[in-house]
């Protein structure tokens, strides 16, 4: 009976080892989040405000640039690509490294402040001066898959301080691109830069 119940001790020993080793190896497989893209992209203005450049501005001179509304493609950080049928699918392997809304914004606010020379107040401190404010929707931000161009479209409103009635205008630009890559960040961040510096041009 020793003998016996020995044999079963060491089997029960020897089936938890088994146990241990086979969930030590799935461990090894378990995912806890999605796989990180191997490009991360961002936007960076063509056109800066210099080092220790100082500005002042009077009760509603200022120009703050808020952050546009955008639809569900472009609501997350990926780059759409927009084909002739109406489908969107994303350039596999990149992202972005913000939402397209708040990479725009801070690139119009400085290509804008860049352009005009005016005082461009953060958009979480415009309450200390409204001023002239640009809201609007990003309605594009992506590739154009037929005609192989990044296409950035977006619809501006533009509150002029002072004024009692809003503007509006839509902007658009386009840049070649030569593959549905994680080379279309370059070009996207050309075409951003030229709707900013169209932007700019109409804040005055």
């Amino acid at each position: 009976m020793k003998t016996s119940r020995t044999v079963i001790g060491r089997i029960a020993i020897a089936k938890v080892a088994v146990g241990c080793a086979a969930a030590l190896s799935l461990s090894g497989c378990i995912s806890f989040g999605p796989k990180p893209p191997k490009t991360l992209l961002t936007l960076v203005a063509a056109s800066t405000v210099s080092a220790n450049t100082a500005r002042r501005a009077g009760p509603g001179q200022t120009v703050t640039i808020l952050y546009p509304t955008a639809p569900a493609a472009i609501s997350v950080p990926r780059v759409p690509v927009y084909d002739r049928d109406g489908t969107i699918t994303y350039v596999k392997g990149i992202a972005w490294n913000d939402t397209p809304s708040h990479l725009f914004q801070n690139l119009m606010s400085e290509v804008v402040a860049s352009k005009t020379g005016k005082v461009v107040v953060d958009v979480r401190q415009y309450t200390l001066d409204p001023g002239s404010r640009v809201s609007g929707q990003l309605l594009k931000f992506g590739v154009d898959a037929q005609a192989m161009q990044a296409v950035v479209v977006y619809d501006a409103i533009l509150m002029r301080s002072g004024a009692t009635g809003i503007e509006t205008r839509r902007f658009e630009a386009r840049v070649p691109v030569t593959a549905v890559d994680a080379t279309v960040g370059t070009a996207l961040n050309s075409a951003a830069n030229d709707v900013a510096t169209q932007v700019a041009g109409w804040v005055g």
